[in-house]
């Protein structure tokens, strides 16, 4: 469905059925680069089983307008003026990587707004390699190559594709191609520059779990950690094996966590 949130003309994806505000609501929000096809099958299954769903696509991401916005607080900002716009009183907030960020300082900044969390792919602090940096700053195609890489683990490279055919980081590829020029730099500096986490997190009481990857290079298991020590009403889920990408290389066993 389409919204204007904050005066930007927003898709927002509803897993396959119409959004109902008088059910609960759950908002998935994607990471740097990527927009609401992260969560194809997330969706459908919360908008199937009792849920108004709302994965939108962010600001100059996917098919939503505008500018991408600069940073975590102001990503954090419009989430919750998302809510208002969907007419949903709170939700429970499930971000991966960038959208992790979102979900926790939204948390902190709209505490009514937010009735739990899911955290995946997500660190105390999320610092971006500076030529990783320099590549999307300068639109070489060397940082889509980098996030794809570091963002599977060894096994989806390889192939693991639960769909038989599918390969994990051609997807993923071609997902970040289609970024607007600025869009994935965007992204990652406002990761690179965001060092609130722990702050905020020592404020949230609502009930927060947090799914890693073991063999996660882009947010290691470790940093994850360190959030989740901050965090006094939270639960910590280490899927064995897996990288950053856990929507698509453990579907099942993440689905599973974010359900438990």
């Amino acid at each position: 469905m389409q919204l204007t949130v904050n005066g930007i003309d927003t898709f927002v994806a509803t897993g396959g059925r119409d959004y109902n505000s008088a059910l609960p609501t759950v908002v998935l929000l994607h990471g740097a680069g990527f927009d609401h096809t992260t969560w194809a099958l997330h969706s459908r299954w919360f908008a199937h089983h009792g849920f108004g769903v709302l994965a939108p696509d962010l600001p100059g991401h996917g098919r939503s307008s505008g500018p991408a916005l600069p940073s975590i607080p102001e990503m954090a900002d419009w989430t919750a003026a998302l809510l208002d716009a969907a007419g949903a009183a709170k939700a429970k907030l499930i971000g991966h990587s960038m959208g992790s960020l979102i979900a926790l300082e939204t948390a902190a900044r709209h505490p009514s707004k937010v009735s739990a969390l899911g955290l995946i792919g997500t660190a105390a602090t999320m610092t971006v390699g500076p030529d990783l940096l320099k590549a999307a700053e300068s639109g070489d195609h060397a940082a889509v190559d980098m996030v794809s890489i570091w963002g599977l683990g060894a096994h989806a490279e390889l192939g693991g594709s639960l769909a038989p055919g599918l390969w994990m980081h051609s997807g993923a590829e071609r997902v970040l191609e289609r970024c607007r020029p600025g869009v994935l730099f965007n992204d990652l500096s406002a990761c690179n520059a965001y060092q609130n986490a722990l702050a905020a997190a020592a404020g949230i009481s609502v009930p927060t779990t947090l799914v890693l990857g073991e063999r996660d290079m882009m947010t290691p298991a470790k940093a994850g950690w360190a959030l989740a020590a901050a965090l006094p009403n939270s639960r910590t889920v280490v899927l064995r094996g897996a990288g950053h990408m856990m929507m698509v290389e453990r579907p099942d066993e993440l689905l599973a966590a974010l359900r438990g």
